[in-house]
């Protein structure tokens, strides 16, 4: 089906209606857990790295560590859990019920290719709104860092500020924008998989979507094993 969605991406007409109701349904649904996970995970990682980081009087590097786990990281997985805990799941749950209403039988029937109008757009709209939300993971990341280490452990401004660019660069902001399309890519084609193979009415569907959830969640953590290693090599 990844081969077959390929192909299709280069044939006409596309289905660019389809594509932007996509990318703002999958936005929709991935908006708010991206806020409710974003900021306790920065505030948490930032929190125990400032007390690393006082207890050996260097408070000011709490900018470099800030920025480099907001981008490098969290940025990412927070990435993973939301697109393949609520993107994906809705995109599976969609195409699984118009599997049991029989909706792309009927498709075929009439000559249209459901690869090519239905599951590219989602698999595109999957990656554009994952590479939106890796941005947006990281830029609150990074002022729920500002606020809490400057209001709540005393962080000097102008130190937190001048660190952030310390150890993160170019490359690691590469390597982060990487990490995130292929979460996005995967995580589309492992549900639109799973809701066009749906069986068994709408208990195979619940099922489907509970997969999805499992195997996103696998192929993603190995994506970021795998890249990550792949970025530090690379830009060693």
């Amino acid at each position: 089906m990844s081969i077959d969605t390929g192909i299709a991406a280069f044939r006409r007409p596309f289905a660019w209606r389809e594509l932007i109701l996509q990318c703002w349904f999958i936005a929709r649904v991935s908006m708010v857990p991206t806020f409710m996970l974003a900021i306790p995970f920065t505030v948490l990682t930032v929190f125990v790295l400032n007390i690393l980081l006082l207890e050996i009087g260097a408070a000011d590097m709490s900018g470099a560590g800030a920025a480099l786990g907001a981008v490098s990281q969290i940025g990412p997985m927070v990435t993973v859990l939301v697109v393949s805990g609520a993107g994906a799941t809705a995109v599976c749950a969609d195409l699984g019920a118009r599997v049991i209403r029989e909706e792309i039988d009927a498709m075929r029937v009439l000559g249209i290719d459901p690869l090519q109008r239905l599951v590219l757009p989602r698999v595109i709209g999957s990656t554009a709104v994952a590479l939106l939300l890796n941005s947006l993971v990281a830029l609150v990341g990074l002022i729920g860092a500002f606020l809490f280490s400057v209001y709540v452990q005393h962080v000097t401004p102008g130190a937190f500020a001048a660190g952030l660019t310390l150890v993160t660069g170019a490359s690691e902001v590469v390597v982060s924008i990487v990490k995130a399309g292929l979460f996005g890519l995967s995580a589309g084609l492992i549900a639109c998989y799973r809701g066009l193979t749906v069986k068994g009415g709408p208990t195979g569907v619940g099922q489907a979507v509970n997969e999805t959830v499992v195997f996103a969640f696998v192929a993603l953590f190995f994506i970021n094993v795998v890249v990550t290693a792949v970025g530090v090599k690379a830009t060693a």
